[in-house]
């Protein structure tokens, strides 16, 4: 756990991963030429147990077999200037420059390796699970709702091009890709012909409805829920392939207006949005059972309305006297985890 009177800044770094590399190489390549420098220097202090004469070559020989291992003893210092720079200078070196060779071996290959074998089997097993692209206020509320209403974080797959919201979307256990949603390999990445619903929320309304067009294209029947902000780009949105199409200022001025009206209208829309409120909205299919029924008659819960091929129907309508095979009802139930509590 983060301590929080420990804080640090953090930012991406502005560096390639060919200059990353780069100053690495440069880094050991300049610490093994501190070191042929001051054994060539002091030559004299050195001994060759193979034919008595150091040559560059033998410096050369020599330093690098200082810098990566303890040596063969062919060479060896034999005064106690080279043995002291070879046991406080060269030892400290040689273990800074395996680290730099190890860091560099993880971070540029077997990190990648890992990576990509761990990416293949995520979408391997990428199947009904929900998309979520954009961890902003919108997208972070939407998952807590989702958790709290019982979805497991591993089904929910979150694509944010921001590395700091990616970390936090992954700090509660969900699966996230870094990337850019507006294009076909992302979404392609994350299986999204697999996916149960897609959530959109760029933050950007423009990026939002490109995200959709994306989207439809490459899963023409996946539900897709958009969140905008403007409301001229409420059509756009739903051209652009949205479902669903969310304008949270209109429903907030929608709220705000209910209270006008009544003070409990604001409290009991929040109620049934929440699952921490004592009822909630469902959506289901009809059972074989209530099939022929009148929506009144569900037991379950109170019908509120009927979903059936494209089309919504009102509780009060002539279409909701009898139910129909393959129909979708929306009903207010019960919850029992505040009613339990006593809220």
């Amino acid at each position: 756990m983060r301590d929080p009177n420990h804080l640090l800044l953090r930012r991406r770094s502005s560096l390639s991963v060919w200059a990353q590399l780069g100053i690495r190489l440069g880094l050991a390549f300049g610490l093994l030429a501190l070191i042929v420098g001051f054994h060539w220097v002091e030559r004299d202090s050195l001994r060759d147990n193979i034919d008595g004469h150091m040559s560059f070559a033998d410096i050369i020989y020599f330093t690098m077999i200082s810098a990566t291992t303890t040596g063969y003893g062919d060479i060896v210092p034999i005064t106690e200037r080279a043995r002291l720079f070879d046991a406080l200078i060269v030892t400290p070196i040689r273990i800074f420059f395996l680290l730099i060779l190890a860091g560099t071996a993880y971070t540029f290959v077997i990190k990648r390796i890992w990576s990509k074998w761990i990416m293949q089997r995520l979408q391997q097993n990428l199947t009904d699970h929900i998309i979520v692209v954009g961890y902003g206020t919108s997208g972070s509320e939407a998952i807590n709702e989702l958790i709290a209403r019982g979805t497991a974080p591993e089904t929910i797959v979150v694509v944010e091009s921001d590395p700091d919201a990616a970390e936090q979307a992954e700090s509660i256990g969900c699966t996230v890709l870094e990337g850019d949603a507006t294009r076909d390999a992302t979404l392609s990445a994350v299986r999204v012909k697999n996916a149960r619903a897609l959530l959109v929320s760029a933050g950007r309304d423009d990026t939002t409805i490109l995200v959709c067009l994306t989207a439809r294209h490459l899963a023409p029947d996946l539900p897709i829920t958009a969140s905008v902000k403007a409301s001229d780009n409420e059509v756009p949105a739903r051209a652009a392939g949205a479902t669903t199409v969310i304008n949270p200022v209109s429903f907030a001025g929608l709220l705000m207006a209910g209270t006008a009206q009544g003070l409990g209208i604001a409290d009991y829309m929040a109620d049934l949005a929440s699952a921490a409120g004592r009822v909630q909205l469902r959506e289901r299919m009809i059972t074989a059972e209530e099939t022929g029924r009148p929506l009144s008659e569900i037991r379950s819960g109170l019908g509120v309305r009927i979903l059936r091929r494209g089309r919504a129907i009102g509780f009060w309508e002539e279409g909701a006297h009898s139910l129909q095979m393959g129909d979708r009802v929306i009903e207010i139930v019960p919850n029992a985890a505040p009613a339990a509590s006593g809220a």
